[in-house]
């Protein structure tokens, strides 16, 4: 027996909470899978022209005892204040035949002002038309607040060593900054005129930038390995060939093992693929800078950071040659680098995966959203009717005998449900659309208060704010009930629209940043199945709450907090501080996407209170 065409419509709509519930198990899993080597490849060069750990290194000898001078002349600065540091580094490059500049600069975010001086010198290629450069940078300070002793000193002593070549076809900036955050930020920043007011114009350039490797080595002692830092500011990555390069060449021609994400006992198990490959995801989902390098990558620079680990019997003519061959490498270059993958996930130095078998993972968890918010709508048209059953019924009694009639429609009866829709009637869209409109403007407010109040008061603030929302969604929901009475359609389209926008937004998202988008998706999973529930089920309704208040915006902050081992304020800050000086906009779609979201399936979750579970329970029927 045919069903009626509203019948099957109705029977579908059961089916969709199971199909959601299986793309984000298919999207977990589908991302566990990729450590495996069946789905991983192992990485190469695609830029022929590289040739990395095709040259001869003669970086020793002499050039170890300049660097030994240079890192007492960096020791005797320790204490010395920016100006004299800048005075006398810049007079070093002075003294070395190059042409040198300073920048000072001043940012204020947070309530704190962060000020400094940059000292460049410029190394004009004399096989070159000064359309091309690359920049090796070397941080005064480094991300660990220490002095880079041994990073400066280095750079300086390759300055004047590979003056004496005459091989270059590229510029070459060797740059040192007064820090290691805001310093990087401020020079690419005035090298491509997009600079505010408070930094400084650049009085000395050079052509485009092709790369730019930054050297952190602060330690005098023999070390064992090198660790490369790659990811940039909001997820965005440098051009695979250049990490390739540097892996290359410390691995093949060095003989230094190389490591990232702080993976220094990487035994290439699953275990330790995934454990990396999970890292890189929270670095790139964050969106902070992890180095000098990530200010370069969002003006399109591939950029890298070097930094050494571990004890062992390298020094640094190990590292003066990895370098000296790392450039020579660059200098190779016939055109921006282009060829390998901007979009990919390491799980090991020479193991990665491309995004077109990683991407996947993250849509199916964003199509989730879009599949029950499709749901929702056909849903919200449906008009409660008994008639289709009794058509059904007496259509069937026309082609069967009395007691097979009987029989049939005992059984339809047993598996139709009570209430079921005739056509679609008129949906009331002002309400809904108003409210989650309404909802995603009160998202600026924390945006607007994390990013430009005072350090000191943001640890309260964030507390104050934890507690308001707590309470917001059950004051949203009650100042609907009673001003605007709304109907099971104005709830049902309200998570409707709501999960249609978290699902188009991650959809989009995942494509440039698939990290931020997998997290995000996956902790919003319980918006799905967020709903009002009959007062009888009021347990369901609680353990909901539950469930939502674990995976909350403000609860995730908090584990980031403990991941990173930092105090909340400092998280704060350092968040504030990406927002004014390196632009990372994760704020704007933790704040204005996914919190509203969570405020909208609280609220859904709030109409049990008002007996709006039956109704619905009702509509489902």
């Amino acid at each position: 027996m045919a069903l009626p065409l509203p019948l099957r419509s109705t029977r579908i709509l059961k089916l969709l909470p199971f199909l959601s519930i299986l793309c984000v198990l298919v999207g977990v899993t589908w991302l566990l899978l990729l450590p495996l080597d069946e789905y991983s490849r192992n990485t190469y060069i695609s830029e022929n022209a590289l040739l990395p750990g095709g040259v001869h290194t003669y970086f020793a000898g002499s050039e170890q005892n300049v660097f030994r001078a240079y890192r007492h002349e960096v020791k005797v600065l320790r204490n010395a204040t920016n100006d004299e540091m800048v005075n006398v580094i810049g007079g070093i490059f002075k003294g070395q035949g190059l042409k040198v500049a300073t920048q000072k600069f001043r940012y204020e975010a947070g309530g704190e002002v962060y000020e400094g001086e940059n000292v460049y010198a410029v190394l004009e290629a004399p096989r070159g038309d000064a359309t091309e450069a690359v920049v090796l940078v070397a941080p005064w300070i480094n991300g660990e607040d220490q002095l880079n002793q041994s990073g400066v000193a280095l750079v300086m002593a390759l300055a004047r060593y590979f003056k004496r070549w005459s091989l270059w076809s590229k510029d070459v900036i060797f740059l040192i900054t007064s820090d290691a955050r805001a310093g990087p930020q401020a020079w690419v920043d005035a090298y491509h005129n997009t600079h505010s007011s408070n930094v400084a114009s650049l009085p000395l350039t050079s052509g485009a930038i092709q790369g730019v490797v930054v050297l952190d080595y602060p330690t005098t002692n023999p070390w064992d390995r090198i660790h490369v830092v790659y990811d940039g500011v909001n997820g965005q990555l440098p051009n695979l060939d250049l990490f390739n390069t540097a892996v290359h060449i410390s691995g093949h021609q060095m003989g230094v093992r190389a490591s990232l994400q702080e993976m220094f006992a990487h035994s290439d198990s699953y275990e330790d693929r995934l454990r990396t490959m999970l890292r890189g995801m929270v670095n790139q989902g964050l969106g902070h800078a992890t180095g000098p390098h990530s200010s370069f990558i969002p003006y399109h620079i591939d950029a890298i950071t070097l930094q050494v680990s571990g004890i062992g019997q390298h020094d640094e003519v190990t590292m003066g040659r990895i370098l000296e061959s790392l450039f020579r490498s660059l200098n190779n270059l016939l055109e921006h680098f282009h060829q390998s993958f901007f979009f990919y996930l390491l799980l090991a130095p020479k193991k990665f995966v491309s995004i077109g078998t990683y991407l996947p993972s993250a849509m199916l968890i964003a199509v989730n959203f879009t599949i029950t918010a499709i749901g929702l709508w056909i849903q919200s048209g449906q008009r409660p009717s008994k008639e289709p059953v009794e058509e059904a019924i007496v259509s069937e009694e026309k082609q069967a005998d009395s007691k097979s009639n009987s029989d049939e429609k005992e059984a339809l009866l047993k598996i139709l449900p009570v209430s079921v829709t005739t056509d679609e009637h008129e949906r009331h869209l002002v309400l809904p659309i108003a409210f989650i409109l309404f909802v995603h403007f009160l998202g600026f407010i924390p945006l607007y208060v994390f990013n430009t109040f005072p350090t000191p008061t943001l640890s309260p603030i964030f507390c104050a704010f934890t507690t308001i929302s707590l309470v917001l969604p059950f004051f949203l929901s009650f100042i609907l009930h009673t001003l605007f009475k709304p109907t099971v359609q104005d709830y049902t389209l309200i998570k409707c629209f709501s999960l249609l926008m978290l699902g188009l937004f991650l959809s989009a998202l995942a494509t440039l940043n698939f990290s931020l988008s997998f997290l995000i998706g996956l902790f919003s999973t319980p918006f799905t199945f967020a709903a009002p529930q009959q007062k009888s089920k009021w347990w369901l309704a609680v353990l909901m709450e539950i469930a939502l208040h674990a995976l909350a915006p403000t609860t995730a902050l908090v584990g980031v907090a403990v991941y990173w081992r930092e105090d909340l304020s400092r998280i704060l800050a350092e968040a504030a501080f990406g927002w004014a000086v390196w632009g990372m906009w994760t704020q704007v779609v933790v704040w204005c996407v996914w919190w509203p979201a969570w405020v909208v399936a609280r609220v859904s979750v709030a109409g049990t209170w008002w007996d709006m579970g039956k109704s619905v329970e009702t509509v489902k029927r």
